[in-house]
């Protein structure tokens, strides 16, 4: 997809997802919208054209690092639990509890009762997040090998990227098939009637976030209205005399 063609599309998403917003704050609803993928699948990119218009006081993004000690001795879904949305608000989860059924898995920082009890446990911990009023939106975003091969090495050879390139993710290339079991095994155990995963093509950035966008707007029933354009009332400007205490006081420049 051409780049202006995008920024054309992406804009027209973007304001119906201001009024998709305005819906969930009138209406009270809580959604959480999960993002899980293989590493340099393009989530937080993604995420961030979600979030790019939105009301920052009405979304959170979650993006949680390794559990504390006291953590790791918790319930395992305890840590996530304290991240659900309140009324009103969307909460986006930039990997989330299914880190346990990949990364965790596929790394050996999990074993395998810790991951199979997940597996068991996850359906029944997001049914009652259903049962208790929260839309919850679960979106694996996919690529080829080849294409993580090239973001990878895009990340190694720009300096502006290269900070997104982890140790973690250099190991992940030497798993693929093991993350294709691991994501293959989840779905299987995850995909459910009352919160199934939805699979976004993401090998191209820009069709992907359109098709992503699109379809989290279509989830929802809404109305899209015209924006009314308005005036600001006339405000009557007084001359104020300057204050030689402030006069010194330059603008610095290079």
């Amino acid at each position: 997809m051409r780049k202006k063609e995008y920024k054309i599309r992406l804009k027209e998403l973007q304001e119906e997802l201001v009024q998709l917003q305005g819906h969930i704050i009138k209406n009270g609803l809580k959604v959480v919208i999960v993002f899980e993928g293989r590493d340099s699948a393009g989530k937080g990119g993604s995420i961030k054209r979600i979030v790019d218009k939105l009301d920052p006081n009405h979304f959170r993004v979650v993006a949680k690092g390794k559990p504390t000690d006291a953590e790791e001795k918790q319930w395992y879904f305890q840590r996530w639990v304290k991240e659900m949305p309140s009324e009103g608000e969307i909460v986006l989860f930039d990997r989330s509890w299914y880190t346990r059924a990949g990364v965790e898995s596929v790394m050996n920082f999990a074993c395998e009762e810790q991951v199979g009890s997940f597996l068991k446990d996850c359906p029944v911990f997001e049914k009652s997040l259903v049962r208790q009023g929260v839309i919850v939106l679960k979106y694996w975003l996919s690529i080829t090998h080849q294409t993580q091969e090239d973001r990878f090495h895009e990340r190694l050879n720009k300096i502006t990227k290269r900070w997104k390139l982890s140790p973690m993710d250099l190991k992940s290339r030497y798993k693929w098939k093991q993350y294709t079991r691991a994501k293959e095994r989840m779905f299987r155990k995850t995909h459910t009637k009352h919160s199934p995963w939805h699979v976004i093509d993401n090998n191209c950035k820009r069709t992907g976030r359109l098709n992503l966008i699109q379809h989290i707007l279509n989830q929802f029933d809404f109305e899209r209205t015209a924006l009314i354009q308005e005036s600001l009332p006339e405000v009557t400007i007084h001359k104020c005399e300057p204050n030689p205490e402030f006069e010194s006081l330059r603008v610095c420049s290079l």
